[in-house]
């Protein structure tokens, strides 16, 4: 017997644990035999997954397919982190109306830098390989790509929902754009991929890399897709863009806010996708939330001290949840509030830019949005005109929606 074989759990055990929260698998009896065969040989199976570094700040939905690549580690399989690198100066026209700018090689490159400092938050890093796709998409010349570029016909490509739909309502699709879900598919043969793992939109994609290992006479990978969560809106999926997420980087206090924002309606879902809680305890949650049994907001606050303790420390979900306790609860504001120093130059300062200084606005237009929705107080009174003047007062305290909250120091 090799000796290897003891460092894997039964096949069984394996996929009790991989198969909780998946979506779909193509397909679960594929799946079993590589991990018989693996288990077997003793042979960690090769899990990847790609991310485009076009929009580096991962959230709780991001996180859903890390963390299932994490339990993959946990059983002692091998993860490659695919930084598409190359393939991010193309775009990823998944789920779009329209061509998607595309990015400089320094934006890439930056984006990815961020990327790896935020992934490490959840895989482990000892047992993760890091591959940027222009190892091999670079060295390709001319003739290599053609024949790749062989391997799939445009009436199949235009089978992909989001380029059907544009094709029939007369949007533009690039050529360059056809080549993304190819270039993709490709890093599968070039890594020997057994199982690739992603969320809903990029089905296509991944089946199409089974498709071309194929080609290649590779055996083809699994497909492991897992839910898309849905944001904070309790509407769409999470994005940065709407607003509507959990960031893995975001401060404790913040990160307790925008989980307690969620619609009670998907508390389990995030218990499933975003926590380690034994499935078990979940059902028994879901039972008593059901039946009216317990309050629903006692379950959402110990989901946000368990979500703010996988990417934090204990004790700050502990400080956290005092914190909103404080804040919202008792409508109070906590004497801990982060101070800015902020230059008034002994004259009034549009609060527009009071709100950029202070970081809580990226942009004048959206300052202008949130003041105009009421999400804007100085001194708790509201801001409703987004032209006003702050005077720079000794004790300014600046709210800008609910979890931003200011001592303003003027100097």
């Amino acid at each position: 017997m090799n000796e290897k074989m003891n460092t894997f759990a039964p096949v069984k055990e394996q996929m009790d644990l991989l198969l909780r929260g998946a979506l779909e698998i193509i397909s679960e009896e594929e799946l079993e035999k590589k991990l018989e065969k693996s288990y077997s040989s003793g042979r960690p199976l090769i899990i990847k997954q790609g991310f485009d570094p076009s929009a580096p700040d991962l959230h709780l939905g991001h996180a859903v397919t890390i963390r299932k690549l994490r339990q993959f580690q946990q059983l002692g399989h091998h993860v490659i982190f695919v930084i598409g690198d190359f393939t991010g100066m193309v775009g990823d026209p998944s789920g779009r109306s329209k061509t998607r700018p595309k990015l400089t090689r320094e934006e890439v490159l930056e984006n990815a830098e961020t990327y790896k400092a935020q992934v490490f938050k959840i895989l482990d890093r000892g047992k993760t390989e890091i591959r940027f796709n222009s190892e091999w998409h670079g060295k390709k010349d001319i003739y290599q790509f053609l024949e790749l570029t062989s391997k799939y016909t445009v009436a199949r490509m235009l089978e992909r929902d989001d380029f059907l739909n544009r094709y029939q309502a007369g949007e533009p699709i690039s050529m360059l754009e056809f080549l993304y879900p190819l270039l993709q598919a490709y890093d599968s043969v070039a890594l020997k991929a057994d199982v690739e793992m992603g969320g809903l939109d990029q089905k296509f994609n991944l089946l199409l890399g089974r498709k071309i290992q194929g080609e290649f006479n590779i055996e083809p990978q699994v497909v492991f897709l897992m839910p898309l969560l849905i944001g904070t809106d309790g509407t769409q999926k999470m994005s940065k863009s709407l607003d509507n997420y959990v960031g893995i980087c975001d401060r404790p206090e913040d990160m307790y806010g925008r989980v307690m924002s969620i619609p009670d309606e998907l508390i389990v879902d995030y218990y499933t996708l975003a926590t380690d809680v034994p499935a078990s305890e979940i059902t028994s949650i879901q039972k008593e939330i059901a039946n009216g049994s317990v309050n629903p907001m006692e379950y959402k606050q110990r989901l946000a001290r368990e979500i703010i303790e996988l990417y934090h420390k204990p004790e700050d979900a502990i400080r956290a949840e005092n914190d909103f306790l404080t804040r919202f609860r008792h409508r109070e504001i906590p004497d801990d509030l982060p101070e800015v120093e902020v230059s008034f130059a002994n004259q009034p300062m549009p609060i527009l830019d009071l709100m950029i200084v202070c970081g809580s606005i990226s942009s004048k237009g959206e300052g202008r949005r949130l003041v105009q929705g009421g999400a804007v107080k100085v001194n708790r009174e509201k801001i409703s005109d987004f032209r006003a003047m702050i005077e720079p007062l000794d004790d300014l305290i600046l709210q800008v929606g609910k979890r931003k909250i200011y001592r303003i120091i003027p100097s």
